[in-house]
């Protein structure tokens, strides 16, 4: 009798939390729970494979890394015949014999002893040196790359308001996202495929335009350009400028971005906030190029190319360029986000409207309430009154399997709904074995009690054997399957849990109950 009320306790407990969980499903705001995620194919929205240029990642740091030196040889005045990038991924160094080499090497020692040698030559009295990452290093930087931009992303899309997000890293150098519900699809793709480097260059106004136009480009500047759109026409133009390679500062510094509107033309622009670090930087910049121009360039397209008419302290500035107020909304996400650490490439994309997602829910929820009423009303011609208890589990054992996905914050998806279909079955499964047991122990006259005591025992192991296999089975494809699989597994799993607890815990509970406090002499079998 003790033992069956601590069971009745903890199947209570077990069932409460189950519909605490589910509750939320079926009427939103009653608990401070999520309700069931619907993926992908059931609520429609976006899917996406990309991939990461890592090696750009790495040719990057060999740049960021070649301008670091350039500093540090004017710093020392240590004089070099150029530094060039050689094969994308190498640094080549020019030195004249003489009394720079020395310095020149011991600088190397000092400040870049993470760089490789891949070569050293001297010819025609110049000492070259080219340098390179080590391999390890490289690999490093680009497993990096795809951690980073899986965060940026992340962090763009949360910003972006999507809820219940999948997004992960597939393989070694893509990332996986799903985006339920999003109707925008256009939108969502230019805002997760941004680049977003942010960058200030002042303009190159010793050289004239047109003649860099013609061909003629300065070796320290290049030509970007400025897009235009006439509200009027519709017309779009592009402005060139010609702007010095030298990076004077970048976003890295930024600690927010945010859309405000112009007093005076009632226009939307992007206000940003640089860190102390870049605030100092900005005041710098602005009070040693007085009434020179400073292009604010993003992804390699200038936004605006201002006069600087003083010094700017505060670490302030705005970035105009006729937005609309979603433009600027999705510029300020992206800058606040941060900018992705190599550009993205999009392989794969596959919408879902909502109308298949709806027919989906309704095809796999018709065909679960056939499969189960079929199932009950078997269980109930063929054992009887043992069968009811079987259809009360199974309907348990659904509720379970519901606030499991609540409970876990699992995802539901169509091939989720099939691996409930499969437990219920399963489900019955256990029961029929323990039921069987149960009428061969009576065939050979034992009382009711007795039979049910030999059929659990005996059955137990057998339904222990056959649920653990496949929960291992389903386990293995949540470790290693992707969507769909993974949907599958996870009902699969909760679904074997749920099955246990009901088949060997709750209906064991049920015909105790009868037998020993209602002291019911038969069974229904």
């Amino acid at each position: 009798m003790k033992n069956l009320s601590w069971r009745l306790i903890v199947i209570a407990a077990v069932i409460l939390a189950a519909v605490v969980y589910v509750i939320p499903t079926f009427q939103p705001g009653v608990w401070p729970h999520k309700k069931i995620n619907l993926g992908l194919d059931l609520q429609g929205g976006m899917h996406l494979v990309l991939e990461v240029d890592v090696d750009k990642a790495v040719e990057n740091t060999i740049e960021r890394v070649g301008q670091e030196m350039r500093t540090l040889l004017k710093k020392e005045r240590i004089r070099t015949l150029g530094i060039e990038r050689v094969e994308t991924v190498k640094l080549a160094v020019n030195v004249a014999e003489g009394d720079n080499v020395q310095p020149f090497e011991e600088l190397l020692d000092e400040e870049f002893r993470d760089l490789r040698i891949a070569d050293r030559t001297v010819k025609d009295g110049v000492l070259r040196i080219v340098l390179d990452l080590p391999d390890k290093e490289a690999d490093h930087i680009r497993k990096l790359a795809v951690d980073q931009a899986l965060e940026t992303i992340r962090n763009r899309i949360d910003q972006f308001g999507v809820s219940e997000p999948d997004i992960r890293i597939q393989g070694e150098q893509r990332i996986l996202i799903q985006l339920p519900g999003i109707k925008d699809t256009q939108r969502a793709k230019e805002l997760i495929g941004k680049t977003a480097l942010l960058e200030f260059k002042l303009l190159d106004e010793d050289h004239d335009v047109d003649a860099a136009l013609s061909g003629n480009v300065p070796a320290s500047s290049e030509i970007l350009y400025e897009t235009k759109e006439d509200p009027a026409t519709r017309r779009v133009q592009k402005i060139p400028y010609l702007i010095k390679k030298r990076t004077s500062l970048t976003g890295a510094y930024l600690t927010d971005a945010r859309v405000q509107i112009d007093s005076q033309y009632n226009e939307p622009y992007v206000s940003i906030t640089f860190d102390k670090k870049g605030a100092r930087l900005f005041e710098r910049i602005t009070a040693d190029n007085i009434k020179k121009r400073l292009a604010i360039v993003l992804d390699n397209n200038v936004y605006s190319a201002p006069v600087i008419q003083d010094k700017i302290a505060g670490g302030e500035a705005r970035i105009t360029g006729n937005f609309t107020t979603e433009e600027a909304r999705d510029l300020a996400i992206v800058l606040r986000a941060g900018a992705l650490p190599a550009p993205v490439q999009i392989l794969e994309e596959r919408t879902v409207g909502p109308s298949l997602g709806t027919d989906s829910i309704r095809m796999g929820l018709i065909s679960m309430c056939v499969g189960g009423i079929l199932v009950i009303l078997f269980m109930m011609v063929y054992y009887k009154g043992s069968g009811v208890v079987a259809d009360f589990a199974l309907m348990l054992n659904i509720l379970l399997i519901a606030g499991g996905l609540a409970g876990f914050g699992a995802t539901l998806t169509l091939p989720g709904i099939a691996g409930i279909i499969l437990t219920i079955g399963m489900a019955v499964d256990a029961n029929v074995l323990i039921f069987e047991r149960i009428r061969e122990e009576m065939t050979l006259g034992k009382t009711p009690r007795a039979a049910v005591d030999a059929g659990y025992a005996r059955a137990t192991l057998t339904i222990l054997d056959a649920n653990v296999t496949t929960l291992i089975a389903a386990l293995v494809l949540f470790q290693f399957g992707t969507g769909p699989v993974k949907g599958f597994a996870v009902t699969l799993s909760l679904g074997v849990v749920a099955s246990l607890f009901t088949a060997l815990v709750l209906t064991r509970a049920i015909f105790d109950y009868f037998l020993i406090n209602r002291k019911v002499r038969t069974i229904s079998i």
